[in-house]
């Protein structure tokens, strides 16, 4: 005998199954995408470059794509338009960042500025940086430092010039980035006491790894690819190098402060350390103050950063200009009559050199330092009539759009900075078919020192010196391999043979240290 429902309890039933039905019915879809498999999802489809595989699969699926990376939904999005939806109409929805497991190890639990949840914390972390380090006023002061600095790059190639040598670009725009930011960021030079160069390149590497364990995270306590027990050692490693580095600063500016002495011109360390447990800002109801922690992962972020993607971009700008002789002959020729003959470039030139502008852009277009923007759905919403579920990794395709021949015309693949000639693009997060520094509130807020140290590089290597490619190498023989990372650098070192254009090698004004 079937029991007998009651009444009041049967029309509950149909009230919510109704409810249930109508939402379902009403709730958008997610965005397309190609069907997942168990467990994996797409992970295994991405292949050693995924900004390429996508950019294929969104010719297929559409400018904002659906995928599972393991437990993970991902929106893969690879058009402008979509873009600016994303990062400036729903910005604050997609403030946040994923957090990777690498990130937790090496930012001493997301306490730096990069890799933080959005929130006070990160806002005010950001402001720090901002005001002590990445400013225009504190650019514009270490100007010396890079003129110092990128002078002695100069003489360096001038010799092997004239010993008719094969200069590793590779190593010297390298070598010129670490001196420059540890003199920034650490007040010594890169070979004093420790080796945190090799460290941060190691640590550059494990965190451009694929894990596993971020996508899927209930294999994380098995460790199956050995990663956790490397991040943790490396940055046991990493901690006793700033760990030193910090006392070091502290018994500088102890013994200054005894001998009523001025503790010399102050580094980004020092900056951070004179505000040590001190709130961060006064209005912040949780009362973040400056920790010994939170310095260590500050000043860890801005090295990382400064490190590697200025020198990513120089070295494919300088690969796109051996390609292109048209090009580096119309660069020569702006140099030449805007700077002169008799003289180094000084930073004052840059802003009146407009086809060095245009250069930058290209490579900036053609070779993003990283070929993604990440972002985290702090909730759900809908977007372009597609559900977007909370929680989801937001991937920006620049490579993609970079190379859309909707966006940049048939000649997309080429290198033709005349494409910006009658076209005002900022590269400032405002015109979002080329935004490499990102946009919005997690747009990069080294935008202005990564501009002026790329395009100084560049101009002062071109200005100073003819260049061909070795062992009578033809321009489209130039290898332009690619590896996948956090950034995206030449799988090669990039190799050519300078000849020296000045007129006269001019000594270089060294500023007192």
């Amino acid at each position: 005998m079937l029991p007998i429902i009651p009444a009041w309890l049967g029309f509950i039933v149909f009230i919510l199954s109704t409810t249930i039905l109508f939402r379902k019915q009403k709730q958008p879809p997610p965005p397309p995408g190609p069907p997942a498999v168990p467990v994996v999802g797409h992970l295994h489809i991405l292949g050693e470059l995924p900004h390429r595989t996508l950019e294929t699969l969104s010719k297929k699926h559409g400018p904002i794509m659906s995928l599972r990376l393991g437990q993970v939904p991902t929106i893969v999005i690879s058009s402008p338009e979509v873009a600016e939806l994303f990062l400036k109409k729903h910005d604050t929805v997609f403030a946040s960042r994923p957090l990777l497991e690498a990130s937790k190890y090496f930012s001493y639990g997301y306490k730096g500025m990069i890799f933080a949840e959005y929130g006070p914390y990160w806002r005010n972390m950001r402001k720090v940086c901002t005001l002590q380090l990445l400013s225009a006023s504190k650019v514009e002061s270490f100007a010396p430092l890079r003129k110092l600095e990128l002078g002695k790059a100069v003489k360096t190639v001038a010799k092997a010039a004239e010993d008719g040598k094969v200069v590793n670009l590779s190593e010297v725009v390298h070598s010129v980035m670490e001196d420059v930011v540890y003199k920034m960021v650490l007040g010594c030079n890169k070979d004093d006491k420790f080796d945190l160069k090799g460290l941060i390149h190691e640590m550059l590497i494990l965190a451009g790894k694929f894990n596993v364990t971020d996508f899927v995270p209930w294999l994380g306590p098995l460790d199956l690819q050995g990663l956790r027990r490397n991040f943790k050692k490396l940055s046991k490693q990493v901690d006793e190098v700033l760990e030193k580095i910090i006392k070091d600063h502290e018994h500088a500016s102890s013994n200054a402060h005894n001998n009523n002495e001025k503790h010399g011109n102050k580094d980004f360390v020092d900056i951070l350390l004179s505000q040590m447990h001190q709130p961060i800002d006064p209005y912040d109801e949780q009362n973040h103050v400056i920790d010994r922690t939170n310095i260590k992962a500050i000043v860890l972020d801005m090295i990382a950063a400064a490190f590697d993607t200025s020198a990513t971009v120089i070295l494919w700008a300088l690969s796109e200009l051996l390609r292109n002789p048209r090009v580096m002959k119309k660069l020569q020729e702006e140099l030449r009559n805007v700077v002169g003959m008799n003289k180094l470039v000084e930073e004052v030139d840059l802003p009146k050199l407009s086809y060095l502008d245009m250069v930058i852009k290209e490579a900036l277009r053609l070779h993003p330092a990283g070929t993604f923007i990440t972002r985290k759905s702090m909730k759900d919403i809908v977007i372009h009539n597609y559900y977007i579920k909370k929680s989801s990794e937001i991937l920006v395709n620049l490579w993609a759009i970079g190379r859309d021949p909707k966006v940049w015309s048939n000649n997309a693949l080429e290198f033709y900075p005349e494409r910006f000639l009658n076209k005002n693009v900022d590269l400032r997060g405002y015109d979002f078919e080329l935004i490499p520094f990102g946009s919005g509130r997690r747009g990069c807020p080294g935008i202005q020192l990564g501009l002026v140290t790329v395009k100084l590089v560049v101009s002062q290597f071109v200005h100073c010196f003819d260049w061909e490619l070795p062992w009578g190498m033809s321009p489209n023989e130039l290898d332009m391999s690619e590896k996948y990372g956090i950034t995206v650098p030449r799988v090669k070192d990039l190799l050519a043979v300078p000849a020296f254009r000045l007129l006269r090698i001019l000594a270089q004004d060294e500023p007192s240290k």
